[in-house]
């Protein structure tokens, strides 16, 4: 009988390895990016008073598809270790907010620009580069969108727009205002700066 249990389990995994298990990395990217430009393209949304519930919308899609905590590690780099768990909660949450700030603007700026889909290349294992291109009237802007298999399910943690790895950016920014502020001190300037 027990036998006969471990045989099944091997032809069910062998068919279904845990890691396909999961929606693929491709699919899930062009799922959550569809999700947003059925938002953007909302002609119930049009004009300015459709915009901040634009902005709601799509704030709601980006929890669900970004890893928020993985992206605030990565972007402390070592410095994250030095926090306490009740300062990387907070840490998160302020970052979280700061990003959605300074992004939300321009993405309801979308003018119908075109979005292609180009290769998805791994990074490692559990890692994943999509790569995509918005056609503009200058020409095709690149952006990447960098993923990690977390409990059977891909998440953003990074995103390269034009070369530009949003985690180096803020990580830079946050390592200079560390050299002279304790983690307290970020956490208060990122407060003012959502505020």
């Amino acid at each position: 009988m027990l036998k006969r249990l471990y045989t099944v389990l091997l032809i069910v995994f062998m068919i279904v390895p845990p890691a396909m298990a999961a929606q693929g990395a491709m699919e899930t990217a062009k799922l959550y990016i569809n999700k947003v430009l059925e938002v953007l393209q909302d002609p119930a949304l049009a004009g300015e008073t459709g915009q901040q519930s634009k902005i709601e919308k799509i704030s709601q899609i980006t929890e669900d598809v970004f890893d928020f905590t993985e992206l605030s590690k990565r972007s402390l780099g070592q410095a994250w270790n030095q926090f306490t768990p009740e300062q990387q909660t907070e840490f998160v949450s302020l970052y979280k907010k700061l990003l959605k700030n300074t992004y939300a603007d321009r993405i309801v700026s979308y003018n119908n620009e075109k979005i292609e889909f180009g290769k998805e290349v791994p990074l490692s294992d559990t890692t994943t580069e999509i790569q995509t291109s918005i056609g503009t009237k200058t020409g095709d802007v690149p952006i990447n969108y960098r993923m990690t298999l977390i409990n059977d399910r891909w998440r953003v943690y990074d995103v390269v727009i034009e070369g530009v790895s949003l985690i180096n950016n803020y990580r830079t920014q946050f390592r200079g205002i560390l050299a002279n502020n304790t983690p307290d001190g970020l956490i208060e300037i990122l407060r003012k700066k959502v505020e």
